[in-house]
């Protein structure tokens, strides 16, 4: 078996026209975050555990911010791309683990959903949870949203 562990940040974007999007699931009345994609942090950092965890790189190798084949992707996308290429590898998802920090919005309620939605992607239970920054530095002050995670995959027989 081996572990991967991914981290993403964004910071929140001035514009209204950006959706947020945590864990693959939209979050509504809430400001988007900036990003060459949609900006899912939580799914981000799923994907680069993933890729970690298979040593396959991160997300920057795989869907460059350069490309502008990935302007505005979907991270539903880059999150089925990033399975298949861990798979093509022999690998399989055993679980994962995503935790978001952010101060605002209060996330509770899509909590099920993002780890329904995730969970289904992946093949394997993805547990999703939050936490806050506790009001220290960016993240605290509500500049941003960030995310960690944690995969376990088999490796190939």
């Amino acid at each position: 078996m081996r572990i991967g562990q991914g981290i993403d940040l964004h910071r929140v974007s001035e514009s209204h026209e950006r959706e947020l999007w945590l864990g693959l699931v939209h979050v509504p009345d809430a400001p988007g975050l900036e990003g060459h994609s949609d900006a899912d942090v939580a799914t981000h950092a799923l994907c680069d555990a993933l890729l970690g965890a298979a040593n396959l790189g991160d997300m920057g190798r795989h869907f460059p911010d350069t490309d502008p084949a990935f302007r505005d992707a979907s991270s539903r996308q880059l999150l089925e791309a990033t399975v298949a290429l861990v798979r093509a590898q022999g690998f399989s998802v055993a679980s994962a683990d995503v935790t978001i920090i952010a101060e605002r919005p209060h996330l509770a309620i899509y909590m099920p959903a993002m780890s329904q939605a995730l969970s289904g992607v992946v093949g394997a239970t993805v547990s999703v949870k939050a936490t806050t920054a506790e009001g220290l530095g960016a993240l605290g002050r509500a500049e941003g949203i960030g995310a960690s995670a944690v995969v376990l995959v088999d490796e190939p027989a």
